[in-house]
């Protein structure tokens, strides 16, 4: 798929010829409606203040108004759509409206136009495009008739007093990675769970090491078994599928660069072990791997964005099934960090495979820590599929991740790590359980994983609401990818203007001197 970025104004997209023109209206556009019909006005234009005088339109977000070979318009079918306050979340919200308003039509070029958002932000423009994009993506992997994506091409046209040329071409050069990390994502996530094995998981890792940057290590038994894993090896002993180790990294930076880690949980399908899951929706439990699928898709874009950071990428991948080999509820096992468990549940597996992971973590002497995993149903109560719980005992990084997300339009929230409720994890025959009861559940989760975290700043993204979706749109959402990557671009934004505060401060150093510094004395003839 093409996707473009252009300077534009709505006269001159007007005229381009297209399958279909999106043209975002906001309420400002309502506030200042054109009062006379100069030569400046397009037909476009009129067209949008007729409408909403007459009632036929309004710029709420997501209000559609279509037309069919309009005069106005070279496009085929354009469609005014109300885009509200022009916020990043309206502009997500209008754009999806208006492409699902057309994905069932033959259109293969769109034209998405926001040049009458005046005060657009690159964050804005970036949603609009892959929004469009994620609305058309086709899941095609084990299907024998596919049904390819019919739009090829999208392009976005903003106002040329909104952004300049670098914020231009900086925006176009993160759009089409970002969308192929997230499609990564989604695709992977898609896979049904005999398509998705860990074996094929550290194969799908593997195929990035093609990438400038990237190189991968899938580690086996044998090598997790030398690791002293005994918490990740105990949740994968009841499944016949070979557990995989799955260690990714991106060296964009200088070796002395502290890396930020991002640890995936892999369950590449979840039946509970011997804590059986009820059988209704259990085949959504193949979606269990959608944190590691996040860590490939933001991989994926990282190499082609190419940015200056390095990270790690961590993904323990297994099977949690029911055996005559399965863990069972109360048997005591060994973690990594030698720490024992106590595994009153077996289908609060995730955790445990994490642990040995975040205890892997130490040896980067990491920056930061980030694990992403669909951990808890409690995390679904709590925030439902809008934004992904955020646990941080650290100010900096949990406010670094809550500005990504909301700059993304990938938002998380920021839950409590009181110490209080770790309590329930108390155990009489182990160092700690593995579950607390009921109560805060997505909290003591967190608080099980962050005995594993002291060395290092770590965050913990619970991702079980807004990981995929279920009914008629059952499927991988690919998030929180694009959370990920803004706060890894963030990071590099951020070394760069620390590298020039230093810059700067040498050289005033050295002007200092030579200024100071005494004049020879003039030696005679």
């Amino acid at each position: 798929m093409e996707l473009k970025l252009i300077a534009q104004d709505l006269t001159q997209t007007s005229k381009t010829a297209c399958d279909a023109l999106i043209v975002l209206v906001p309420e400002l556009f309502a506030q200042s409606l054109p009062v006379s019909k100069a030569k400046t006005t397009s037909n476009l234009t009129e067209l949008i203040s007729q409408a909403l005088k007459e009632g036929d339109f309004e710029t709420k977000t997501g209000k559609l108004l279509q037309i069919y070979r309009s005069n106005h318009a070279a496009a085929t079918r354009t469609v005014l759509v109300g885009a509200g306050d022009g916020s990043v979340k309206s502009i997500k919200t209008a754009v999806t409206a208006a492409v699902s308003s057309i994905k069932a039509t033959s259109a293969k070029k769109l034209v998405i136009c926001l040049s009458e958002v005046k005060q657009i932000s690159a964050e804005a423009a970036k949603a609009a495009i892959l929004c469009a994009a994620d609305a058309s993506y086709v899941y095609t992997s084990t299907k024998t008739k596919v049904e390819p994506r019919k739009l090829t091409n999208i392009t976005v046209t903003v106002d040329s007093q909104a952004l300049n040329a670098s914020e231009l071409i900086a925006t176009q050069a993160y759009i089409t990675p970002a969308m192929t990390g997230i499609e990564f994502a989604k695709e992977w996530g898609n896979r049904p769970a005999n398509h998705a094995t860990p074996d094929l998981l550290g194969k799908a890792a593997k195929s990035l090491s093609k990438y400038k940057n990237i190189s991968v290590d899938v580690l086996g038994l044998k090598e997790v078994a030398k690791l002293g894993m005994g918490s990740f090896m105990s949740v994968a002993q009841g499944s016949d599928q070979p557990l995989r180790f799955i260690v990714l990294k991106y060296n964009g930076a200088a070796k002395t660069v502290a890396p930020t880690v991002l640890v995936g949980k892999g369950i590449t399908f979840d039946t509970g072990g011997i804590s059986l899951k009820p059988a209704p929706e259990m085949d959504e439990m193949k979606f269990d791997m959608c944190g590691a699928a996040s860590v490939l898709g933001t991989f994926r874009a990282l190499a082609g964005i190419q940015p200056k950071i390095n990270v790690v990428g961590l993904i323990p991948a297994c099977e949690n099934m029911p055996s005559g080999k399965a863990v069972k509820p109360g048997d005591v096992v060994t973690s990594m960090s030698g720490q024992t468990i106590e595994n009153l549940n077996t289908d609060a597996e995730g955790r445990l495979v994490l642990c040995d992971a975040l205890t892997y973590a130490e040896r980067f002497k990491p920056a930061a820590v980030i694990d992403i995993a669909t951990l808890t149903g409690a995390c679904v109560i709590a925030l439902g599929a809008v934004r992904s719980g955020l646990f941080s005992a650290n100010d900096d990084l949990a406010n670094a991740l809550l500005k990504a997300g909301e700059s993304s339009g990938d938002p998380c929230w920021r839950m409590p790590l009181d110490d209080e409720y770790g309590e329930g994890l108390k155990s009489n025959f182990a160092d700690m359980a593995n579950v607390a009861g009921r109560a805060a559940g997505l909290v003591t989760a967190a608080k099980f994983l962050q005995k594993f975290t002291a060395s290092y700043p770590w965050a913990h993204l619970d991702i079980a609401g807004t990981a995929w979706k279920s009914g008629a749109v059952k499927g991988s959402t690919g998030r929180p990818v694009l959370l990920l990557l803004n706060y890894l671009l963030n990071l590099e934004s951020n070394h760069a203007l620390t590298s020039v505060s230093i810059a700067k401060t040498a050289i005033k150093k050295v002007v200092k001197k030579v200024v100071n510094r005494p004049a020879k004395t003039a030696v005679k003839a």
